[in-house]
């Protein structure tokens, strides 16, 4: 394929020998470098911010706070351990979850920079 761009580039140059191969190469790249950097700015930048709230969000949950789980159940934070979290979701009904398990505090303000 590179062989067939090649032989055309040349037959469009009139037959000349090809001048500047390093800066012609170079300039082939450089859209995919452009579409690559617009890709990791408005994709993954945000999505690795977003999983480092979500990280420091598990880290600080306390006995007492309210939590809603991955599955949807909503319960306070009777007990903390390293990774298990015991949480009453009714009176003297008590589960036992995986930290991870957690997908937000509940009454956490959605929007960010109120207030700052």
């Amino acid at each position: 394929m590179q062989t067939v761009r090649s032989s055309a580039f040349a037959q469009a140059q009139g037959g000349a020998a090809q001048e500047g191969g390093p800066a012609q190469t170079f300039s082939f790249f450089l859209p995919l470098l452009l579409v690559f950097g617009i890709f990791y700015f408005l994709i993954i930048r945000p999505q690795q911010k977003q999983a480092k709230k979500h990280q420091e969000m598990l880290k600080g949950i306390e006995k007492g706070q309210q939590v809603i789980t991955v599955g949807g159940i909503h319960g306070k934070v009777v007990g903390v351990a390293d990774n298990i979290l015991t949480l009453e979701i009714a009176d003297n009904v008590k589960i036992k979850v995986e930290r991870s398990g957690v997908q937000a505090l509940k009454g956490e303000p959605k929007g960010e920079g109120k207030g700052e």
